[in-house]
């Protein structure tokens, strides 16, 4: 159990600061800051890449995220675990859903936005007149730590293989990150609240 602590801690220090971003984000302190770092980026950044920062949208998405979730729970056959996690995906959506209608932040102008439609299948989206928090950050953060921290108590896999594993998960959450501003879905502080939620609920389900 003393082993566990650390890991309650820290998310309820993340968790702490989620809390705390809200109510700066809601009070719209962030403004230029956000529409300037989304047309610095959207500057910096070649229209070509359109198309595989649209492939984010998709990937991180509520239904192949579920999926992924889904399987990790089968492999890991632990009943506690799985409630738990489930139970904490769903609050995520709870609290995106909440933080859409309270927390006044309107999304990105139209004008900035550049996702291409890649699938034609149905989507499940959030569509709300706020866009704080980001729930595709919310759910790459949320599944990743999960993954890095499994990863990290396995006995059956090499300290170099883990090394591998993490730098891609790594990599995935700044690509996910990224493309939400990039492709003016999302403000900056959108993507920060969501990693800052799905962070602080990951680290809750390893206690189980």
């Amino acid at each position: 159990m003393k082993t566990k602590l650390p890991i309650f801690f820290y998310a309820k220090i993340l968790f702490a600061v989620f809390i705390l971003f809200s109510y700066l984000a809601h009070g719209n302190i962030f403004t230029q800051f956000d529409f300037n770092t989304t047309i610095r980026l959207q500057d910096s950044i070649s229209r070509q890449f359109d198309g595989l920062f649209s492939w984010f949208s998709v990937v991180g998405g509520f239904e192949i995220i579920s999926i992924v979730l889904i399987i990790i729970l089968i492999l890991k056959r632990k009943v506690f675990f799985g409630v738990f996690a489930l139970l904490l995906y769903v609050l995520i959506h709870l609290i995106e859903v909440f933080g859409k209608v309270f927390v006044d932040h309107l999304p990105p102008p139209h004008f900035l936005l550049r996702t291409e439609k890649l699938v034609d299948f149905p989507q499940f989206h959030v569509r709300l007149e706020n866009s704080y928090p980001s729930g595709h950050s919310a759910r790459a953060a949320f599944i990743s730590i999960i993954i890095i921290l499994l990863i990290g108590k396995s006995k059956k896999i090499s300290k170099n293989q883990k090394y591998i594993f993490w730098i891609v998960l790594i990599a995935f959450d700044v690509g996910m990150f990224v493309s939400r501003i990039y492709l003016g879905e999302h403000w900056t502080t959108d993507v920060i609240g969501g990693a800052l939620l799905g962070f602080s609920l990951g680290l809750l389900v390893l206690i189980f």
